[in-house]
């Protein structure tokens, strides 16, 4: 993988910089992309410091010029695109859904849903035109099964499930390869600020979890990679639950 380049939004914590750190020491040049400018410059120097290159571009994925100048940013930076993990999102307010103000809905839609178009749209532009690439797209269980609390973020979650797979039936044959993964309850900033603010609902989280146990970022960074670096080829417009066994209930 040495000398290709990523894109991974949502980089400056969580899946993503896990996701950028194995890249790094796979060799992989990346384009860390997140709305903080401090988890994102953080996380440049980790995977500089393990030896690869990257660059910090500051998105709000919900606005689609900053989205398209995250790609050209990374094409003047790197003359290409060969992987993109489409990650960026937040979880909303953690409220059934009537109780959601429209402002709450928007937000997570816009985020979650409209920013992983967008840069699926501006990405595969370039990577169709340098003859293909592979991307992977963070769903969720939520994508795959209904879950209390969390109406406009599953909507956005079934969402990225039903593109990844338009997208492999659309492009496969030009050498896109497209996947998401699913991951249940894995221990990130997004998933703590969300215990935070609803205790009692995250105690019945982990109980319904067959391992007992939260997933870990580098747990589902491992297949991520897996997915994005030529390893698993004929896999493409798959949906990959990562969830201690949730979904198998």
């Amino acid at each position: 993988m040495s000398s290709k380049v990523a894109i991974i939004t949502g980089g400056g914590n969580g899946l993503g910089r896990a996701v950028a750190i194995k890249l790094a020491k796979a060799g992989v040049n990346s384009t860390i992309v997140d709305v903080s400018e401090q988890a994102g410059k953080e996380t440049v120097r980790l995977v500089e410091e393990l030896g690869a290159k990257a660059i910090f571009v500051k998105a709000d994925v919900s606005k689609a010029e900053q989205v398209k100048n995250y790609v050209d940013q990374t094409v003047e930076a790197f003359g290409t695109i060969d992987m993109f993990y489409n990650n960026a999102g937040i979880s909303g307010p953690g409220k059934r859904f009537a109780e959601n103000t429209i402002e709450e809905i928007d937000q997570v839609l816009s985020i979650n849903l409209s920013g992983a178009l967008y840069g699926l749209k501006y990405v595969l532009e370039v990577m169709l035109k340098n003859g293909g690439g592979s991307i992977v797209n963070t769903s969720s269980t939520a994508g795959l099964v209904g879950q209390e609390t969390v109406g406009s973020y599953s909507a956005t979650k079934h969402g990225i499930v039903g593109i990844t797979k338009t997208i492999a039936a659309e492009y496969a044959r030009e050498g896109i390869q497209i996947n998401a993964i699913a991951p249940g309850t894995t221990e990130t900033p997004m998933v703590k600020e969300y215990r935070e603010k609803n205790p009692e609902n995250f105690k019945l989280v982990e109980a319904g979890i067959p391992q007992r146990r939260l997933g870990q970022s580098e747990e589902v960074a491992e297949l991520v990679v897996f997915l994005l670096n030529g390893e698993a080829k004929y896999i493409n417009g798959a949906v990959v639950p990562i969830d201690g066994g949730f979904t198998a209930q």
